[in-house]
């Protein structure tokens, strides 16, 4: 679940998809990449490239491997 902490790391611009700022596959021309959507108040889904990324106790896992393992999931059928 998104707490406090997590909720302000998103607020202060800090919490980004790390695949989309430093990953091999990144467009080094994108401007401002790797935001991030709350979905369903916790999960975190990049805006770029639909990697998703849960929040456990607050914790993003923020691993690009978890982003993966979760990126072809419909949003409607996050838990």
């Amino acid at each position: 679940m998104i707490g406090p902490s997590t909720q302000w790391m998103l607020d202060e611009d800090i919490l980004r998809c790390p695949s989309c700022v430093s990953g091999p596959d990144r467009d080094p021309q994108k401007e401002d990449p790797g935001r991030l959507d709350v979905v369903k108040n916790k999960w975190l889904v990049c805006c770029d490239c639909g990697r998703k990324y849960p929040v456990e106790d607050d914790i993003p896992q923020m691993l690009i491997e978890i982003g993966d393992k979760h990126r072809n999931t419909p949003i409607a059928e996050l838990e």
